[in-house]
């Protein structure tokens, strides 16, 4: 391993508390027991609307509790899918650099405008068809083709 990547990695405990704090949240509410406890709350509302006579202030009560927690859930899962992506855009960046076959103008396309986009997935869709009709030939589709 190259002595920069060591500079780049970091151990969980030098990490920021709002980026742990994001990813437990993140974990916990997507466990199953989350939900469980999400559906009881929503049942013992259920059941106390008889005792509030079904009023506005107990219909208020759990619209205004569930719109504060999905507010602020966007923005802990965002933070969560941010860092996630950002890892995994990472992880690519260094399979496609450490590959002799690979072509490094690929690194960091999430950078590129729309359109130059396209333009990249264009010639890989025609790379794709002309595999295609080479398999409906009952030829082989792999091997290395240039750009």
């Amino acid at each position: 391993m190259s002595h920069y990547r060591f500079a780049l990695l970091r151990t969980s405990q030098s990490r920021h508390p709002f980026a742990a704090f994001s990813k437990w949240t993140a974990y916990a509410t997507g466990h199953p027991f989350a939900f469980i406890v999400a559906l009881l709350i929503i049942v013992v509302w259920a059941f106390t609307g008889r005792y509030f006579h079904y009023s506005d202030t107990w219909q208020l009560v759990i619209n205004t509790g569930t719109t504060i927690v999905t507010f602020l859930m966007v923005f802990l899962i965002q933070n969560t899918q941010n860092r996630e992506s950002a890892a995994v855009q990472i992880k690519l960046d260094e399979l496609i650099r450490a590959d002799a076959e690979t072509h490094n103008a690929l690194l960091d396309l999430e950078e590129l405008t729309d359109q130059e986009l396209h333009a990249i997935k264009s010639k890989y869709e025609h790379l794709a068809e002309q595999a295609r009709e080479q398999l409906r030939r009952g030829r082989g589709d792999t091997g290395r083709v240039e750009l």
